[in-house]
């Protein structure tokens, strides 16, 4: 199998929904024009919710109540058109009446000239003001989309027509929605999908590699079975909500031709979607998925749909007689309504043509960078302050803590925090503080090493001053630095298992405070017995005094079991890291 080429960038497939239902605080001015909300479902045919005006008439300047009601709903989205051309941009503008239930939106480079929701909280009514513009139509309707829930919603419910005086009547009739297209049947799948052949018939995709969905309920399945012009696509894994599959031109989100399968009300429904940048999936219509079926068993989901090689026409779906990197991913769904992917999704090493060999591949759920990442981390963080810094600190001079620790924690520091800016191509915002602290313990230590370069004379008077001032610096840098490990640990491209990440941690805290504690209280009652020969040296066993022979064999089995202790932390922490 051709080595691993692990991916670069977390890929944050399928976050959250589309337009009114899946952006709460109404920010949907992209569905303007079509006023159509990108769901999967076929919108409701017969309005529950009724527009009323203040007034039938109206000259431009003119202020009218517009009231939007009905049934209980959580979105919403209101324009006023040219009762002539419905398709035509929006007419005036709005002025709110209760700006914490709605807000003003920009269509058409027209500020006000929308009104959608604020908030997903349910309400039964809407007021708002529309103000006539100069230059108006003769006759002006109102449309809203209406929102109830995710699969249930009304798009462009016409309002009242209102005229100007002395114009001809209004004669046009009222256009009609156009209809959706029609849902495609699904059927159901009578038994467990077959891996036996795969690399024979079958381009695979799996987790465990060579995992069998007959048998393995946490096995990731897909497959891909071309068939003269078309390729069967068959996909299986455990799942609370959906299971989806995209396909990429890079290692990056964006601009990805993807298919979901969103389980709601126990029924599953398979439905093409693209991803344009790190943002919302954005749900299409009519796209020609034939052969369509689904089965739930035991917290598994299957689904299987049958596309053509090429769609020429067809819009954001892409050639499969190209290479493209695959990636499959799962996450929760409430009413339809997709969430986040529960862990970082399965991605292929490199890029494969799934009408090309069959073959049966395997995939990452972490990323290289952000492994290497974490591995020159824990290095930096494991050995550096506390296998250098350490033994340095209660056995040696500190003076000679200086040259070894800080160089190698400046330099594996550094290192992290630029292995971490450019693995996360725009995602630190998912990152949390992690980048932020690190960066932060990267500066300290660097610090350490310009005050080492200028560090005063022993006898010096300012060397005190030195001391404590590396001291300090020394010790918030690795207070941050832990901190920022804990943190790293939860990055979803590092994928670590949990709970057992964060009690390491907690325990090689632990083992190292508890460790240091002893040797300070050691040192402590050492240091009463030494005879300290030169009031200028600062020391705590700095002589092979008697008590200081005494003390030394004690000193070298903690050493031996500290070293050995944080030694099988690390191997711990990076054999989890390999292992992803």
């Amino acid at each position: 199998m051709t080595a691993p080429g692990f991916t670069v960038s977390a890929f944050i497939l399928l976050l959250h929904v589309s337009f009114v239902a899946n952006y709460p605080s109404g920010k949907v001015t992209k569905s303007c024009g079509g006023m159509i909300p990108e769901h999967g479902h076929t919108p409701q045919s017969h309005p529950a919710h009724n527009i009323s005006v203040s007034q039938k008439t109206f000259r431009p300047g003119d202020q009218i109540k517009v009231t939007l009601s009905g049934p209980p709903f959580k979105g919403f989205l209101l324009e006023a058109r040219d009762a002539e051309n419905l398709s035509g941009p929006p007419v005036g503008s709005f002025t709110l009446i209760d700006s914490h239930v709605s807000q003003l939106l920009t269509c058409e480079d027209v500020q006000g000239s929308a009104v959608s929701h604020r908030s997903p909280s349910k309400k039964t009514e809407i007021k708002v003001f529309w103000d006539a513009p100069s230059g108006a139509p003769n006759h002006i309707t109102f449309l809203a989309t209406v929102v109830e829930k995710y699969k249930i919603y009304w798009v462009k419910i016409p309002g009242p027509v209102i005229s100007q005086p002395n114009v001809p009547p209004f004669t046009t009739p009222e256009a009609t929605i156009a209809p959706m297209p029609t849902v495609p049947s699904v059927s159901h799948l009578t038994r467990s999908f077959n891996a036996s052949d795969c690399g024979n018939k079958k381009f695979c995709i799996r987790s465990p590699l060579n995992c069998d969905p007959e048998k393995e309920r946490a096995c990731v399945f897909l497959s891909f079975t071309r068939d003269d012009q078309s390729v069967m696509v068959e996909m299986s894994g455990p799942s609370k909500g959906y299971l989806s599959v995209a396909f990429s031109h890079d290692r990056w989100m964006g601009d990805d031709d993807a298919y979901v399968c969103i389980l709601e009300d126990q029924i599953v429904h398979i439905q093409p979607s693209h991803l344009t940048g790190r943002s919302h999936p954005i749900m299409d219509f009519g796209d020609p998925l034939e052969d369509m079926a689904w089965r739930l068993v035991d917290g598994v989901m299957q689904c299987s749909f049958r596309r053509n090689i090429t769609l020429p026409g067809v819009k954001n779906r892409f050639d499969l007689n190209a290479s493209y990197y695959i990636f499959v991913a799962d996450g929760a769904a409430v009413d339809g309504r997709i969430h986040k992917h529960s862990q970082q999704p399965l991605i292929t090493y490199e890029k494969y043509n799934v009408t090309g060999d069959p073959k049966n591949i395997g995939g990452s759920h972490s990323l290289l960078l952000l492994k290497v990442h974490g591995a020159s981390n824990s290095h930096a963080h494991y050995f550096c302050p506390h296998l250098y810094c350490f033994p340095s600190a209660f056995y040696l001079q500190r003076r000679l803590e200086l040259g070894t620790c800080d160089k190698c924690n400046a330099y594996f520091t550094n290192f992290v925090a630029c292995s971490l800016h450019s693995c996360d191509k725009g995602g630190k915002k998912h990152a949390g503080y992690h980048p932020y602290l690190g960066f932060i313990v990267m500066v300290l230590a660097v610090l350490q090493l310009l005050l080492a370069a200028f560090r005063p004379p022993l006898h010096d008077p300012r060397r005190q001053m030195f001391n404590w001032t590396h001291w300090s610096m020394g010790t918030a840098a690795r207070i941050i630095a832990v901190a920022a490990m804990f943190l790293g640990m939860d990055l979803p491209g590092l994928n670590l298992p949990g709970p057992w990440k964060t009690y390491a941690m907690i325990g090689f805290v632990a083992w190292h405070v508890g460790t240091e504690i002893i040797l300070e209280i050691h040192a402590y009652r050492l240091s009463r017995k030494v005879e300290i020969l030169d009031d200028d040296r600062i020391q705590i066993l700095q002589s092979f005094t008697a008590a200081e022979a005494e003390g030394y064999v004690f000193k070298k089995v903690v050493l031996a079991i500290y070293v050995c202790g944080n030694l099988t932390f690390l191997t711990m922490f990076l054999s989890a890291i390999n292992r992803l």
